[in-house]
């Protein structure tokens, strides 16, 4: 197999897996790697986890795919669940964390279109933010190489500077409908909002009657040591799109609201082929008890903590390679690279370990939040010799 007929949109590492179990990846021929990756924040409870598997195979015994004209009794309980856990009071399923936050756009519009303001119709977003790649969310999302090639752009979008509120209060307008964020950027180098940004958009929301639209499709689902990253806030959003680590490798995402703003939603006012189908919300609803299993989303924060507390110890032996000064939250983690963040990666790829580079030159971690003390001092070890070969 050549690969020779795939649209070249990747630049892929040269390696293939036959399969994975627990934290690991591994080769056909039998080369093992940890994954902190997880699949770019996917893979949560890593892979094979036996609650996951046994709900896939009993599902695909009885039924796959359904359509949304019919009731589908999986996505009801999981939807139940969801807003139990959370905020919210509505839930919409599709596929991908880019559906999720096209249906929040979506939402917003109509909610204010049918509350009698339709001028209302623009959303302040931010600078390192990514949304997604389609024709909307790439503006959403800030980078020019996610843009490049795809003008007229889109309008509707308004962009602040993450972490300054001045900024955010100087872009209201009467137009102004949402604001849009990501409690931590993965791709925008791992930055995490402080709690009292966080506060301050809730509170600015709320004097301008705006909605506040959190993309929690990277930081939720366990991710930052509780079920959703803005908890750490202590606020409520409006709107919250989740989706990666919501299916554990299978591809779900869900769209959350309260009961006011999802009255902007009718029958026909939105829709999906695929999204919450019964396969994908039985592994949804596995994937769900393992995450609010007792005692499980502390064991994720303590780990998390030893983790970072090695990482800085690391990058005091290795000044000219990395820097200690780690940014996220949780198993959400920005490594500062001194040299290129690429060069770090490929060094610890040679050394069995897999990671993912961000901007500010940053390697991000996403480890399964499955991983133990052991397996953290196991990646630490290779990561020491890793970095040894790079001379720092």
């Amino acid at each position: 197999m050549s690969g020779n007929h795939l649209m070249e949109t990747y630049a892929r590492a040269p390696l293939s897996f036959s399969h994975g179990m627990g934290v690991y990846l591994y080769e056909e021929n039998g080369r093992r790697y940890m994954d902190l990756t997880s699949g770019i924040g996917v893979n949560n409870l890593g892979y094979g986890h036996p609650k996951v598997l046994d709900a896939l195979n009993q599902q695909a015994a009885k039924l796959w795919h359904i359509s949304n004209n019919f009731r589908i009794p999986q996505q009801e309980q999981l939807a139940d669940r969801l807003c139990s856990a959370s905020f919210a009071d509505r839930v919409f399923f599709s596929n991908s964390g880019a559906e999720a936050v096209e249906c929040a756009l979506k939402l917003t519009r109509r909610y204010f279109n049918v509350s009698g303001k339709p001028e209302r119709w623009r959303t302040i977003v931010f600078d390192g933010a990514f949304h997604g790649r389609t024709l909307a969310t790439i503006m959403a999302g800030d980078g020019e190489k996610y843009r490049e090639g795809f003008e007229p752009h889109m309008d509707g979008f308004d962009r602040a500077e993450f972490g300054n509120i001045d900024s955010v209060r100087n872009l209201i307008q009467d137009s102004t409908a949402a604001i849009l964020i990501e409690p931590v950027q993965g791709e925008g180098g791992v930055r995490a909002a402080s709690t009292e940004f966080m506060q301050a958009l809730r509170q600015l929301a709320d004097e301008h009657g705006l909605l506040l639209i959190l993309d929690e499709v990277q930081s939720g689902n366990g991710r930052t040591g509780k079920l959703y990253c803005h908890e750490w806030s202590g606020i409520k959003p409006d709107i919250m799109v989740t989706a990666k680590g919501l299916g554990n490798g299978f591809p779900v995402s869900a769209c959350l609201a309260t009961e006011a703003v999802a009255t902007g939603f009718i029958t026909g006012s939105h829709g999906t082929t695929f999204g919450g189908n019964p396969m994908a919300m039985a592994i949804g609803n596995a994937v769900f008890d393992a995450l609010t299993a007792p005692g499980f989303l502390d064991g994720v924060e303590e780990t998390a903590r030893y983790f970072r507390d090695g990482l800085a110890d690391l990058a005091s032996r290795h000044p000219k390679a990395i820097g200690s000064a780690l940014r996220g939250t949780g198993m959400m983690i920005g490594l500062p690279a001194i040299v290129p963040n690429t060069q770090v990666v490929e060094a610890f790829r040679n050394h069995g370990l897999l990671a993912l580079t961000a901007r500010d030159n940053m390697v991000r971690l996403l480890p399964p939040l499955v991983i133990s003390k052991q397996e953290v001092d196991e990646a630490l070890t290779a990561m020491e010799a890793a970095l040894s070969t790079l001379g720092a």
